[in-house]
């Protein structure tokens, strides 16, 4: 074999091992942030739901948000303020069950699904899109066609469900910090650039203020070139 082929053939396989690594690492770190962000999510919807009752609108509930999100807003940032709070409320009222949540959603698939009136309906579109791994697109897209009435009615369930490949293919893998929900919880201005340590000071600050029952299984440790985030007994 031609010495320079063999090479270019070794750098192609060398680069590709290395994408692949990048690119799991950063579908496990978008993992473990978004099921942080979800359950944190929904135990503050549960608190401001005990706290203000059956109606957030009522004059005590309207109170109380306009204070939660004025103390939250100045110490974490816009993500906390009266819109998103009460999104929070609607989360734990929409999913009132903790444990029937799917741990491979993230917030912003759940604000999609929260828009579904039909509790059916919102059921298998939550269990659909964990089990086929649908992106947020994706999951609109079949919302908006009514994939699940046309899935109850085809004959052919196989072709539909394939056919979202085709008409909205999923991206490879989706950047986690151009997701604004996720910048807005880790505190990261937008529109700025993100360094590594910037997104490492953010993840410690922020997975450590998680329920106990959340981030003390997850653990994170660096090195000057590399971050690393895993599971209580497993490195990543």
């Amino acid at each position: 074999m031609d010495y320079n082929l063999q090479k270019n053939q070794n750098a192609e396989q060398t680069y590709h091992s290395i994408r692949n690594s990048i690119v799991s690492a950063q579908h496990r770190l978008s993992t473990a942030v978004n099921s942080a962000m979800v359950t944190t999510y929904w135990e503050i919807g549960e608190q401001i739901f005990k706290a203000c009752g059956e109606n957030d609108r009522a004059e005590y509930g309207k109170k109380l948000l306009e204070y939660l999100s004025e103390q939250l807003t100045a110490e974490f940032g816009k993500g906390f303020d009266k819109s998103n709070l009460r999104k929070m409320r609607q989360f734990y009222c929409t999913f009132p069950i903790r444990d029937t949540l799917c741990p491979e959603l993230s917030w912003s698939h759940y604000r999609v699904l929260m828009r579904i009136n039909d509790e059916q309906a919102r059921r298998f579109y939550m269990e659909e899109c964990a089990k086929a791994a649908w992106s947020v697109r994706q999951l609109e897209r079949q919302i908006n066609t009514m994939y699940y009435q046309r899935i109850l009615a085809s004959q052919d369930k196989i072709a539909v469900a394939n056919e979202i490949q085709i008409t909205e293919p999923k991206p490879e893998y989706e950047k986690i910090v151009k997701d604004p929900y996720v910048m807005e919880f880790l505190q990261i201005q937008p529109d700025t650039h993100v360094y590594e340590g910037d997104l490492e000071q953010a993840l410690i600050d922020h997975l450590q203020q998680f329920p106990f029952g959340t981030w003390k299984r997850i653990f994170i440790c660096s090195t000057p070139e590399k971050i690393y985030i895993g599971w209580t007994g497993l490195f990543y």
